[in-house]
Formats: structure tokens, sequence, C-alpha cells
């Protein structure tokens, strides 16, 4: 029986780890932290059970689906019509529907018509056209086709707080995959229409490991992967785990890129290059659970100069929460002086944009606050970027290696996950 080890028990990790035993295989799933999930582990926010950091789904999820279906568990995944609001130079407005981009007051005419053009033919641009895009720049692309002033008022403060001095240099095919996935999880162009697993990700993400338990495989928390073993012929041989090598036929790595050159250093040098190349945006996420909603939209996006953050998550205008509950999270590369902020500097801060937001709030509406650091939340991926990385299928023979960076152009999800975590492990068949 082949022998394989997985790092990382992120949901790439645990689909890897899943199909795998479907192939019988004998399977470790390593992991770093105190439980499986990554980015979308839940954790116990004083009697409510949420992830870290917000998720949601939409309607071009296939490879989602297509798990639940497997799973049994169709069911777990409930659809909610959803708003969407702007804020804009100090006021709150509606969006994402044809009435309420003719009534923006800060648009004129011809503007509003290409940017809702702009938006319309991106979202219906088939999937496989990507490559039109992979090597133009983002911010032109969306100069030219909405125009420069909608760009101004709509894109640049949301990219400045997003990407920061990443902004002028982002692939086109990589904004635009995001504005299809949004515009695909539509019932009419009127209204948005989004989804969410019954409990959130972790009834997934448990499901997921009882089958991997059952079919014999096991899963180390608490358990960092400090080196990858391969032998003189240029083939793995295992993995080391503290003090002890444990041998394996193959190895599959899902961790993110930063980590990989210590992990396997024995990799050629221009791989190496290749991953420390990739640059990443690191983000502090706030969870709030108020008495009070802040506003009746479950994603507001923000461009406005008095706020340093691009948006707010308000999960609880999708899933049923027992408090109102939303996540303010500000997106920066660790190297900002700011990603060093206490959590208290955050909680006061991102308190008082909720407080402009709905002016009814006060400090009595605030119940409880959650802060969450995530070191590399965000692939930038610049035009080309799929160039820049090297295949899955390493140069050591019987290793793959991926991480979000090799969901390109699509965003960061659930169903990206799932689906690469099976494209890993169907490798190992070849």
């Amino acid at each position: 029986m082949s022998k394989v080890a997985v790092i990382g028990a992120g949901p790439m990790g645990l689909a890897a780890a899943y199909e795998l035993t479907k192939q019988g295989k004998q399977v470790d799933l390593y992991e770093y932290d105190d439980r499986i999930g990554g980015m979308t582990a839940h954790f116990d926010f004083n009697g409510m059970n949420i992830e870290r950091y917000y998720h949601f789904v939409c309607g071009q999820d296939q490879p989602l689906f297509d798990l639940l279906d497997e799973l049994n568990m169709r069911d777990k995944l409930h659809w909610v019509d959803t708003k969407m609001g702007y804020y804009y130079n100090g006021q709150l407005h509606k969006w994402g529907d044809p009435f309420s981009l003719l009534t923006f007051p800060h648009l004129d005419l011809i503007s509003k018509f290409r940017y809702g053009a702009h938006m319309f033919f991106s979202s219906r641009r088939k999937k496989e056209q990507w490559k039109d895009l992979d090597s133009v720049d983002a911010v032109k692309w969306l100069k030219k086709g909405g125009g420069d002033k909608s760009y101004k008022i709509l894109w640049e403060r949301l990219f400045k707080l997003k990407f920061h001095h990443y902004t002028d240099n982002l692939s086109a095919a990589w904004i635009w995959a995001r504005i299809r996935r949004m515009g695909q999880s539509r019932r009419s162009i009127f209204q948005e229409s989004l989804g969410y697993i019954e409990n959130g990700s972790e009834t997934l993400l448990k499901r997921l490991q009882q089958e991997i338990e059952s079919k014999g495989g096991k899963i180390h928390l608490n358990t960092p992967v400090t080196r990858v073993i391969s032998n003189q012929n240029n083939k793995v041989t295992g993995v080391k785990v503290a003090d002890n090598e444990i041998n394996y036929d193959q190895v599959i790595s899902t961790i993110p890129l930063q980590y990989v050159a210590k992990m396997i250093p024995q990799l050629p040098d221009e791989h190496l290059t290749q991953y420390k190349q990739v640059q990443n945006i690191g983000v502090v996420c706030l969870l709030f659970k108020i008495k009070k909603p802040v506003t009746p939209n479950f994603w507001l996006n923000i461009s406005d100069n008095n706020f340093e953050i691009p948006g707010v998550i308000e999960m609880s205008n999708l899933r049923p929460l027992p408090e109102h509950t939303v996540y303010v999270p500000y997106y920066m590369p660790q190297s900002l002086e700011k990603f060093k902020w206490s959590d208290e500097q955050f909680i006061v801060e991102a308190q008082s944009y909720l407080k402009k937001l709905n002016p009814e709030l006060t400090d009595s509406d605030f119940i409880d606050i959650n802060v969450s650091r995530y070191a590399f939340a965000q692939p930038i991926c610049q035009p080309d970027f799929a160039h820049h990385l090297p295949p899955m299928r390493s140069a050591i023979e019987g290793l793959f290696i991926a991480d979000t960076s090799y969901y390109y152009p699509e965003d960061r999800s659930i169903s990206e996950s799932i689906h690469l975590g099976k494209q890993l492990a169907e490798m190992t068949e070849l």
C-alpha cells in the first residue's frame, strides 16, 4: 500500500487527503495548528462557533457542490438573497443592481453606462477566456472598460487599501475572475444570491475529517513538518517531524509557499527563487458581536478617505447567528508598520468606523470582539502570474507542492481548495 504524507490541514490538504484515502492509500495529514481548517477554521467566540475569517458560497462554486453531493450533504447548503452597499464620501448607498447605479450621485451618466456595461460583460465572459487578460494590467483594464472617473471613485481607494503598493502590478485576469465569481451569483441583474454551509465551514471540514479517518487516514494536529527528505536519486523518501524521520512514498505540501524553501531546501535554486518571489498580503481580521445591525448589507465596500478599511462583511445578514456579527478586515503587507499594532489599537479604530457607518451605535452595543491575524492571507498576482510559479509536480520525484497561489486566476475559496486538493491527489496516480 502506497504511503502518502499531506502537509497542511486546510481545505486543500483535507480534500487531497480525502481523495488519497479513496484511492486506497495510507495517508497521514500533518497540521501546525491545533485544529483543522486553516483560514476556514472555527473558534469559540464566547459561545458562538464561527470562522476566524469570513467565507461564503457563490453560484459558480461547482467543485464544492460536487463534493457536497458526493457526501450527501447538499441539504446543508443554503442560499440567501443578499444586499450590497457602497459607502462613499460619508454616505451609505445601495449597490449591486442597475437602479442603484443609476441613482448613485457621484458619477455622470456616461461613466455609469460604461461601468455597468463593463461589469455586465465581464461577469458573462466565459471562464476559459481568462488567458486573454493574463498579460493585461488590471488598473488599465478597469479604466479602459469603465472609464477613468469610475475607477477613481469606485476602485482606486479599494485597491489601495487591499493591495497597497502592489496596485500598479496586478493581473486583469485575476481581478476579472473575482468580478465574474460575484456576477455569476445572481438570480437576476437585480438580485444577488449567496450561499452558506449550515453552521459554517466546520460542518464540511468535520465531515471530511470523519471520511479520512474512517478510511484509515490519520490527522496529526500541533505537528509541524520541519523537513521533506529526499535521496540521492532525487526521490522523496519521507518527512521529518520533531526529531523523527518518517518514511513516505509521496508527499503533498499545501502550506504557504513562503515556508517551502526552509522545509525543502534541496529543490532547484530556480524554483526556490520563484517561491520566495511570490508576494503576499497579510490580514488582521476583527470580528464584532453587536446588539444592532450596522447596515442591511452582507457586503459593504468602503471608498472613503476617512476609513482605512476597504469594507465590512456583516455575516449575520447572510447566515443565521444569535447576535449581529460583523467582520472588519485590514489587509496589508507584514512590512507595514501598522501590521504591528496591538489588538486594542485595531479595536479602537474599527469600532469608530462601525459607529460612523451607523451613528446609532453606542459603546454599550458592542458585546464582544475578537482579533485574528494571518501572515499570508492573499497572494499578489501580477500579469502572467502562472508563468512565475514552479509546476505543482516538483523537481523531486513523488513531491507535489501548491498553495492558494495556484488557484490563479481564481480567487481564494473553499471550492477552489477542493478543486486543487483533488487535482494534487490525482497527480500522485500518474
